[in-house]
């Protein structure tokens, strides 16, 4: 691949770009209702403020699940692949299980896994 088009493939990619953007601004329609504006809560109206701070500790707790819940399904296909790859890849989940039990036992300490 040239320079030449390089550079024209990124010049004809911002364009699309600029084109999906100008129109996405012209087309949905628009509504000036107030109600609009306000949260929703499953129908209820809202009393009060409606801007609350969350304790930070809610989105560590959420964080930890999720990284802990993404790194479960790379054990399905290791536990495929474990008989054909032999001690390769029981090598590879032990070295998998220490790091994910590292990142346990950090977050534990830093005390992310206290529900207050």
């Amino acid at each position: 691949m040239s320079a030449e088009s390089l550079i024209l493939f990124f010049i004809v990619g911002a364009f699309l770009v600029g084109i999906a953007l100008l129109f996405s601004s012209y087309i949905p329609p628009t509504s000036t209702n107030p109600q609009k504006a306000e949260a929703y809560e499953c129908g209820i109206p809202t009393e009060g403020i409606t801007w609350l701070q969350f304790n930070v500790g809610y989105y560590l707790f959420a964080i930890i699940f999720l990284v802990f819940d993404v790194e479960a399904v790379f054990i399905f296909p290791w536990a495929v692949m474990m008989k054909t790859m032999g001690i390769t890849a029981f090598t590879e989940i032990v070295i998998f299980f220490f790091v994910l039990g590292i990142g346990l036992l950090y977050a534990w300490k830093k005390g992310a896994l206290k529900w207050e």
